[in-house]
């Protein structure tokens, strides 16, 4: 394989990106690495406050920032934020890439991570607001994923024999 991560993990906050990451990156034998830890490692602050203290668009450069660094530097299994499709330039640099969208509907949001409060963008009406970031994001996530993986109902052991299976990996 070319440069850059050997997977790339997409989707909406709560769907596993990075349990199923890092049980991924363990079973390949490879290194696991998610942008939104490297933003808290680099910032010293939960995103939630970095929303709160500095806003949106702050965050989201940031994000850019650490993704753009993150697909240049880590060849092993990669989770990218939620909003990180966002970006055209993001889009633009997952383009070819081994990308895999982990996708749940608004149930299966609920019971995951209950969207509450340390979530910033949920939190007026966190059912309603989902249903809206979905709208917004979810053509962007098929966009640039090779693959789609529903993780309703599924174990994380599950979505990721699911993955393996997609990218035709061997499983370690």
């Amino acid at each position: 394989m070319s440069s850059g991560p050997l997977i790339v993990l997409v989707g909406p906050m709560g769907s596993g990106k990075s349990t199923v990451g890092a049980l991924l990156a363990e079973r390949l034998g490879v290194a696991y690495r998610d942008t939104d830890a490297d933003i808290v490692a680099a910032q010293g602050r939960e995103i939630s406050d970095i929303f709160v203290d500095e806003g949106e668009p702050y965050f989201r450069d940031l994000e850019r920032a650490a993704v753009r660094a993150a697909l240049t530097e880590h060849t092993g299994v990669l989770a990218l934020g939620g909003g990180a499709v966002l970006d055209e330039g993001t889009r633009g640099l997952l383009a070819g890439l081994p990308v895999v969208y982990l996708s749940m509907d608004v149930e299966e949001a609920v019971r995951r991570v209950g969207l509450g409060a340390a979530r910033p963008l949920l939190a007026v009406n966190p059912r309603r607001q989902w249903r809206e970031l979905m709208e917004a994001r979810r053509h962007l996530y098929t966009e640039v994923a090779r693959f789609v993986v529903a993780t309703d109902d599924k174990t994380p052991d599950e979505v990721a024999d699911a993955i393996v299976d997609a990218l035709e990996l061997k499983d370690a």
